[in-house]
């Protein structure tokens, strides 16, 4: 719920505020049921009663760590007499209590109570009163909780498609390129060249002239992606040679199978575990 978030019950507009992570709910709005030109008095009654008092100390105890016990058996000694009076200002500044809290403000201004207080508070004000206005506080978390899934499952959706986004740059940045026929004279210096060729699409030395700022050398700077299929052109390459095959034309096979293993292996789980 948000701060301004307020409800209708029975012709009385509340107030619901987030504090220490819970919703609280103004009394002062739940008071003006029973007098709407003077709520205050309304609370300051509801916590002459030793009830109220016994009530609020038990909270705090079960909620609050910080709850002064000291300070709260002088208020539960006095509660109920004729001459006792509590604001909640003065609750709160005694006993470092959480369950209530006030703020001022024309307009959001007043007290408020956690919901477990402001409930109680309500049944003192009217049962009935009470019950209509815990239909309409489970309604309006449905409604957030409704809202909140909705907001997930857009989110999740995003996530999809910016997945996508990233997964389909990926690919486009490192699957090989398929190379043309290369011509028969052609003969790559070293069979590291060749399988260099193959997998990023230039050689050792053309790396270096497009990176002279860059230390090591091509492989250096592989994806652990291109580093596995690279592996594995190096046995499939020394099965070629043994075979016979001509260097172009084990360059051009070479070219074709990384392509099908890059987009084979990308975004397999296992390699994610070793990025």
């Amino acid at each position: 719920m948000g701060k301004d978030h307020k409800i209708e019950v029975n012709g009385i507009e509340i107030s619901f505020i987030q504090k220490y992570k819970n919703d609280y709910i103004s009394l002062t709005d739940i008071a003006r049921y029973k007098n709407h030109f003077e709520p205050k008095d309304v609370v300051k009654n509801w916590m002459r009663n030793r009830s109220t008092i016994e009530f609020l100390g038990l909270w705090e105890k079960i909620n609050n760590p910080h709850f002064k016990v000291v300070e709260f058996d002088p208020f539960k000694n006095e509660a109920g007499s004729n001459s006792f009076v509590l604001s909640p200002k003065r609750w709160i500044e005694k006993t470092s209590a959480i369950g209530l809290f006030s703020q001022s403000g024309r307009y959001g201004g007043g007290t408020f109570a956690h919901k477990d207080i402001a409930f109680e508070f309500t049944s003192w004000i009217s049962p009935e009163f009470k019950l209509y206005l815990i239909k309409e506080f489970q309604r309006l978390k449905e409604e957030d909780g409704k809202r909140s899934t909705l907001e997930w499952d857009v989110k999740r959706e995003l996530a999809k498609i910016n997945y996508k986004i990233h997964t389909d740059s990926i690919k486009k940045n490192l699957i090989p390129l398929k190379l043309s026929n290369a011509p028969e004279k052609f003969i790559y210096a070293s069979e590291g060249d060749l399988l260099n060729k193959a997998l990023f699409g230039f050689t050792a030395g053309e790396w270096r002239e497009q990176n002279p700022e860059k230390e090591g050398n091509v492989r250096d700077y592989a994806t652990i992606e291109q580093l596995v299929v690279l592996c594995n052109l190096e046995s499939i390459n020394a099965e070629m040679i043994k075979q016979g095959l001509k260097s172009v034309k084990r360059l051009l096979k070479l070219n074709q199978i990384a392509i099908e293993q890059m987009k084979s292996i990308l975004g397999h789980p296992s390699l994610k575990k070793l990025n």
